[in-house]
């Protein structure tokens, strides 16, 4: 998981903590209706799982009530996909399925993804206080945290249940004055490339 920076391991397989789990299924009422980018470590333990690099949640429907996403962070060469791609399925499953979306992404502002499916399309962000975020890799605490600084994304309408949860876990920000409102030049909801051939 690189967010664009060096690797610092080979494995892609990088876990949400138990804690956000936790969170996670607090914010919606203790169902996860999907994980589409699951693996064999994971504790998320969705009714519906898509494990990489098996099943490709990208291609997979995300037609369900509650969504959380905990997407690899670097590029993946083989399918030619990037964090963009996933971030652009949490923002289309919300505002064409209803869904009710949470993603633990790296804090990356200034980037295209962020203005094209952050900004102006969720509803809330929560900056996470973890200085390192310390995932679970391939299932285990080995004590290494992120090189980036990490924040979970809310789509959907309930933010108070997200702000009552994520209040102990970060700054917890309403993006709803920016609902519909382009930022910087890009239109909303513009697919990555990948899905302009399918």
């Amino acid at each position: 998981m690189t967010a664009g920076r060096t690797v610092n391991s080979q494995s892609v397989n990088w876990c949400t903590p138990p804690k956000y789990v936790k969170a996670v299924r607090k914010v919606f009422g203790g169902n996860i209706a999907l994980d589409p980018c699951s693996n064999e470590w994971s504790i998320v333990s969705a009714e519906t799982e898509y494990r990489l690099p098996e099943q490709d949640g990208l291609r997979e429907s995300w037609e369900f009530p509650t969504i959380y996403v905990n997407p690899p962070y670097g590029s993946d060469k083989e399918r030619r996909t990037t964090i963009k791609h996933w971030l652009y399925k949490c923002a289309h499953a919300h505002k064409h399925f209803g869904s009710e979306v949470l993603a633990l992404v790296p804090v990356a502002t200034n980037t295209s993804h962020w203005k094209e499916y952050v900004w102006g399309c969720a509803t809330a962000v929560c900056f996470l206080y973890d200085t390192r975020l310390r995932f679970l890799v391939e299932g285990k605490d080995e004590g290494k945290g992120a090189p980036m600084s990490c924040a979970m994304i809310y789509w959907n309408k309930n933010i108070d249940i997200f702000l009552q949860v994520f209040n102990e876990f970060g700054a917890v920000v309403d993006l709803r004055p920016l609902e519909g409102k382009a930022i910087g030049d890009r239109g909303r909801l513009h697919q990555p490339k990948l899905f302009d051939d399918v």
